[in-house]
This record gives C-alpha cells, sequence and structure tokens, in this order.
C-alpha cells in the first residue's frame, strides 16, 4: 500500500507531504485545489507519461517520491530480476524526478531504473481508475483479462499448457518460415554456407594450433639469441675445446677431494653424496641444453610459413569467431544448416506435420478454455448485475459476450473473444459496453467488477479519481458502502464530492489551495472529528453553511459510527 507521496513543484504544488493508512482513504476540496494534481503524481510516479507542462512555473524540474508496503513475492522476483534487492520489511521507495528538458531520473530503493521499469512494477503496486478513463473497460481488448482473473486458476491451467503449446508451435512456424523462403534468396544462403564451409575445412585447423604457431614463431624470431645463449650456458656448465676447467669439472673435483675424508665423519659423506647428486643433475642439464641448441634452426621459409599460418587463422577469426573452438562450432552449425536447406523438402514434410499435431492439441485446449470461460462468463454476468442493482440501477442487463474466433488465428489468449455487452433500461438490446454506456453507468460497472474480483485482484492500492461523477442521492450512497466494502482488502484512495461517500471514510483528507507571496499553493490536511463534520457540511451546502447541512453531516457521520 502507498504510505507516504512527496511531491516537489508539479502544477500549483510547490512541497506536499501526505501519508496514507490502510483502508478507505478519501480526498476532498474545491474544484481546481489539486486533488487531481495528487493522482498525476501518483501516476507520473509510477511510469505514466508526463507533459513539461507539469512542472511549476519558475521551477526547472519536479520531483515525485513515493513509500510503499507490499506482501507480494512476484514484486521481489521482479526486482530481483532488474538488480534492485528486496528490502526484508517489503518495503518500496520510488522516486522520479523530471526537467523541462524531458529529461527522468528514476530510483527504486535507491537504484536507477528506466521509466519502463517504473511502470512494470508500478502497475503491480497502484490500479488508477480516473473518471474519464475506465480504461479497462474502454477497450474491448482487456475484457478478457477481467474474465480470465474472475475464472482463476481452474482457467489458469489450462492457459498456461496453451502458452506452452503455442510458442512450440510459433517456433515450427518461424523455422518453415526460414526453409521455404524464396528460391533465389535460398540458393544465395546455400552458396555462401558452402563458400564458408569450404575455407573452413580448407584450412585444417585444430583447438590450440594458434597457440602453438605463436610459441614457434616466438623461438624463431629470436633463434640467434636462443642458440647463442644455450651454447654460453653449456660451455661454462660442460666445457668446451679450451682448456679452461668447467662447472662440472670443478663439482668432479670436490667430490674426488671430499671423497678421501667421507668416512672420517658422516656429515662429510653427506656432503659428499650430494656433490655427486649436483654432479648427476649437472650432466643431465647440460645434455638438455645441448639439445635444444642443437635442435634449433633458423630457416626463413619455415617462419615465413609460420607467420602465413598465423595470419590465416586470424583472419578465420574475424570472420567466424574469437577462438579456434568457435571457429570450429560455427563449421558444425553451417554444416546443420545447409544440410536442413538440401533437405529441405523432406524437412518441411515433417514441420508441417509437426505444426499439424500442435494445431490440433491447441484446438483442442481452446475449446477447453472456452467451456471455463462461458461456465464463468455466466457467474460473472449474475453477479455484476446483481452488483448493480446495488448500485442503483436495477433494470440494468450485463451480459459478458464469448464468441470462439479459430480464423483469427492463435493469440496469447486462444480464440476467444470477449466483450462486456449492457443495457441500462428495459425493452432496450444488449449492446457493446464501451459504446453505449454514460460515465456514471460506466463507474458504477467498474465498481461492480472491483468489488466482485477484490479477493482475488493483487493489486494492493485502489485509485478512485471522482469515478461517482454522474451518480448522486441513494445511488452515491452505494458507490461509498461499495468503495468501502473494497476497502477491507484493498487500500483505497478516492477523489470524490459526494457527502454520502466522504463520510464512509477511514481517513479524509481536505485538499486546499492559498495565495502565499503572490503565488497559489496547494496542501493538504488530514481532518479530525471536526473538520470532517466542517467539511462534509460544506459538500451538502457549499461555502455558505446552514445549521439544516451541519446536523445533516453530524447525522452522517454519526450513523457510519
Amino acid at each position: 500500500m502507498l504510505v507516504q507521496l512527496q511531491i516537489e513543484n508539479v502544477a500549483i504544488i510547490e512541497k506536499l507531504i501526505i501519508s496514507m493508512s490502510k483502508g478507505f482513504n478519501v480526498l476532498t476540496g474545491e474544484t481546481g485545489a489539486g486533488k487531481s494534481i495528487l493522482i498525476d503524481s501518483l501516476g507520473a510516479l509510477l511510469g505514466s507519461r508526463i507533459s513539461r507542462e507539469l512542472i511549476r512555473s519558475g521551477a526547472n524540474k519536479a520531483t515525485v517520491e513515493g513509500i510503499f508496503l507490499y506482501e507480494n513475492n512476484e514484486i521481489d522476483t521482479l526486482l530481483e530480476s532488474y538488480g534492485i534487492e528486496p528490502q526484508e520489511d517489503g518495503t518500496l521507495i520510488i522516486s522520479r524526478t523530471f526537467t523541462e528538458y524531458g529529461k527522468n531520473i528514476c530510483r527504486i530503493n535507491g537504484s536507477l531504473v528506466t521509466v519502463s521499469v517504473l511502470k512494470e512494477i508500478g502497475e503491480k503496486l497502484v490500479d488508477i481508475h480516473g473518471q474519464h478513463d475506465n480504461q479497462s473497460l474502454l477497450r474491448p481488448e482487456t475484457h478478457i483479462e477481467i474474465l480470465d482473473l474472475y475464472a482463476g486458476s481452474e482457467l489458469e491451467k489450462v492457459k498456461n499448457e496453451y502458452k506452452t503449446v503455442l510458442e512450440g508451435y510459433r517456433a515450427l512456424n518461424k523455422r518453415l518460415k526460414s526453409l521455404t523462403g524464396e528460391d533465389r534468396e535460398r540458393e544465395r544462403t546455400m552458396d555462401m554456407l558452402r563458400y564458408q564451409i569450404k575455407e573452413i575445412e580448407r584450412a585444417g585447423i585444430y583447438p590450440g594450433e594458434d597457440e602453438e604457431l605463436e610459441q614457434q614463431s616466438r623461438i624463431l624470431s629470436h633463434a640467434e639469441e636462443i642458440i647463442s645463449s644455450f651454447s654460453k650456458a653449456y660451455s661454462w656448465i660442460y666445457g668446451d675445446d679450451s682448456y679452461e676447467e668447467s662447472a662440472l669439472d670443478k663439482v668432479s673435483m670436490s667430490v674426488n677431494a671430499i671423497e678421501e675424508v667421507e668416512n672420517i665423519d658422516s656429515q662429510y659423506g653427506s656432503i659428499c653424496t650430494s656433490l655427486r647428486e649436483v654432479e648427476e643433475k649437472l650432466k643431465d642439464i647440460s645434455t638438455e641444453m645441448r639439445y635444444i641448441r642443437d635442435s634449433i634452426e633458423y630457416d626463413p621459409e619455415v617462419h615465413k610459413s609460420i607467420e602465413e599460418r598465423i595470419s590465416l587463422i586470424q583472419e578465420l577469426k574475424r570472420k567466424y569467431g574469437e577462438t579456434i573452438e568457435e571457429i570450429l562450432k560455427f563449421l558444425d552449425e553451417a554444416k546443420k544448416r545447409l544440410d536442413e536447406m538440401e533437405r529441405s523438402e523432406e524437412i518441411i514434410e515433417n514441420i508441417k506435420k509437426e505444426i499439424c499435431e500442435k494445431e490440433k492439441i491447441l484446438h483442442k485446449l481452446c475449446e477447453k478454455m472456452n467451456g471455463i470461460r462461458k461456465e464463468y462468463g455466466k457467474k460473472l454476468s449474475e453477479n455484476i448485475t446483481r452488483e448493480l442493482s446495488e448500485l442503483e440501477m436495477p433494470k440494468t442487463r450485463f451480459e459478458v459476450m464469448i464468441e470462439s474466433r479459430p480464423e483469427d488465428g492463435f493469440t496469447e489468449d486462444g480464440t476467444d473473444k470477449v466483450e462486456f455487452l449492457f443495457s441500462p433500461n428495459i425493452g432496450e438490446n444488449l449492446k457493446p459496453l464501451s459504446k453505449i454506456a454514460s460515465g456514471g453507468e460506466m463507474s458504477r460497472v467498474m465498481l461492480g467488477i472491483k468489488s466482485i474480483i477484490a479477493d482475488i485482484d493483487a493489486i494492493p492500492t485502489l485509485v478512485f479519481d471522482e469515478i461517482d461523477t454522474g451518480v448522486s442521492g441513494r445511488a452515491a450512497s452505494k458507490v461509498g458502502e461499495k468503495l468501502k466494502s473494497v476497502a477491507r482488502n484493498h487500500q483505497v484512495i478516492c477523489i470524490t464530492h459526494h457527502a454520502q461517500i466522504a463520510c464512509l471514510a477511514d481517513n479524509h483528507y481536505l485538499i486546499q489551495k492559498e495565495e502565499k507571496a503572490g503565488r497559489t499553493l496547494t496542501n493538504v490536511e488530514w481532518l479530525d472529528q471536526q473538520g470532517r463534520e466542517n467539511e462534509i457540511t460544506r459538500l451538502l451546502s457549499g461555502e455558505h453553511a446552514t445549521e439544516t447541512a451541519r446536523n445533516l453531516a453530524r447525522e452522517l457521520l454519526n450513523q457510519v459510527q
């Protein structure tokens, strides 16, 4: 739920902080006081599109920040997918700053995010319904979403199975399309694959070859230095044709000298043994050095061929992969693809058979979804008709029309088309709700739907911006009672001009504007019992309060208590 909303430099709001509680929260105030600005600011915080005109005159940027509490594991999963660490207490701090130059800075729990991420998470936190935009009812394509939510897990299970099959079905169609492209384009692709395969196979590369060649090139590039160094070291250790004593000679002489006294003390014998080991080690080392020295022979032609080989491998890497392993993987994939294209007729036939099988499964699942939707559509029609009757629309007929349209192809929801039909008066035919319902009727239909799905709707906060427009008297009282009922399972925030609704609030806020230093400012005041009585009196009688209106306001509040 929304715990706190802070707004700076938005329209006529300089700086405003409003704290919200669970239950039924009502905002009232004179027209133009800034009530809808609060809702626009909340919408901006949740990722809605905003205009630079919303920035307060004289300011170069505006900021909205909200603190939310939630108990939805789906939100935790979503946060983690964007690298945002969820708080253990379920707190979510969201902020959005927008400038006159169109720049947006959005943060969730301190982490920078895009507006689209803000919108994705915001849709799971708050559902806003305005007096002019009962959006889900005005767009028939969303009616199926409402019905499917009402149908619950029974439909969801079948729908998930359908989506899995649909994913495979679409993948097969995509593959089929790639195999049945234009003949000329297909031949070009096959020629290119043959060239690539031939080029890689002709090179005859193998894993690790590039490293071996680099090492050989380094040795040949420094052949003269290596031979010279090993020759010197060999002569110093093993000796040469000169009469100078080598290191090995001196070690041998040392062994002979110690051997003369090694029996006198065990320590001498140990030293003699160590010297013999050194002598043997030096012989092994000198043999290895002589082998290395004699095995290196600089050949310009060999060096040139190695460098050319290295260049060839580098060219293949540039085209087909950063490593030899990646090049060889590319080769395997190219062979498979060429094989598929050369055997395309056989493969195409097999794919078509698979598509046909999946179509049969999809049609069966669509029929199953259609049956479930019809069952729940009937229940939803009856429940909404009952809700509308309780909202002072007793003559209204409401029906969920479900039409199977397999000829339109498979969509994410199957082959069903769902639309809400509506007839406000006896004797009138049912017609699409989006075309004939008035603003007030549409508002009550939306409220009826929210009342029905309140227990299964996972969105914690519902905002109603003057959706009671067009209703009055007893109907307004019924709207208030429904809002109060929905508030048992959700935090409800409602802007209203009706005393019958305001008196039912768990928390009542007064939005008013004042002039200060030649500027108009909006502020919010939480109303105590006396403040509520005064505001409800104003709602009943306008600015000129009468005693009758005050008594009625007091009576309304007492009845609620």
